[in-house]
């Protein structure tokens, strides 16, 4: 069977993050396959600023035609992460698939970040991404195609991506990093470790704490993001691993050429995401 014409119908996704934004139009879209998504994320009430929570998410993906579990996990917090691991890998016989998500972000440069949200950031980012992976991994290895797509971007040293905001850009490689070492680590046991960019900055909530420097009309949809991933997750995992993907490209490899409907406001400009010279 080639990867077109697979899907992942049966196999058991954990997402972290996944109650908004990105991970929840991943989670989605596995969902119309008939596949078992692990709502992991924080947000089990309704925020006040924030959109969704994991019982809301898990009600849509049922909705898709998936199977859905609400997990309250703090990824900073590893008897929080490895519970759910254990819980969610007993619930639906194992994990096939772990997307780190979940994603912490202040753009601000050394003297104007609190300490509080270097470590917040690279908490979530790169201990959570770690912490995360290192609890699924038992259970990826008993997976037939077991995947581990991160939500970083490609490694480029350009100081351009430093000057501004120094510890973000630090935070985000870690997770990157993450994919560069396990998928060597991993490679001859099976399992792809892959980063998966956007190419152009997303409509998530995220840009609202980018004060006014994006706006909405200017970004394209997460389900763009979504149907990347997508694409990669149903890849035979022991030919695509260590890769960085960019989402157009992806979606370029299989044939798109018209992603006017990915864009907020068809016919606007687009804004170049981070990290992409």
């Amino acid at each position: 069977m080639n990867s077109q014409e697979r899907t992942l119908a049966g196999q058991t996704l954990f997402i972290t993050g996944a109650s908004r934004g990105i991970g929840k139009a991943i989670a989605l879209r596995a969902a119309r396959d008939g596949a078992n998504i692990v709502v992991a994320a924080k947000t089990d009430r309704p925020h006040p600023k924030l959109p969704g929570t994991i019982h809301e998410t898990v009600t849509e993906i049922e909705a898709a035609g998936g199977q859905g579990l609400a997990m309250k996990v703090d990824v900073r917090d590893d008897e929080s992460v490895n519970r759910a691991v254990e819980q969610a890998a007993g619930h639906f016989g194992g994990v096939d698939i772990l997307v780190n998500n979940a994603s912490a972000i202040m753009l601000l440069n050394t003297q104007a970040l609190p300490m509080k949200r270097f470590d917040l950031m690279f908490g979530v980012n790169v201990r959570g991404t770690y912490t995360t992976t290192r609890a699924c991994i038992p259970h990826l290895l008993e997976s037939a195609n077991p995947h581990v797509l991160n939500l970083s971007p490609p490694l480029n040293l350009n100081p351009e991506w430093f000057k501004d905001y120094v510890a973000y850009t630090m935070a985000k490689y870690g997770m990157s990093m993450c994919v560069l070492g396990m998928a060597e680590e991993f490679r001859d046991r099976g399992v792809a470790f892959n980063a998966l960019w956007p190419r152009t900055v997303i409509a998530t909530s995220a840009i609202n704490l980018l004060d006014d420097a994006v706006s909405p009309e200017n970004c394209r949809t997460p389900e763009i993001m979504a149907d990347a991933a997508h694409n990669i997750l149903i890849r035979d995992s022991r030919n695509c691993t260590g890769n960085f993907f960019l989402d157009e490209n992806v979606l370029r490899s299989v044939g798109v050429k018209n992603f006017d409907h990915y864009q907020v406001q068809p016919g606007q400009p687009l804004l170049k995401d981070l990290f992409l010279d």
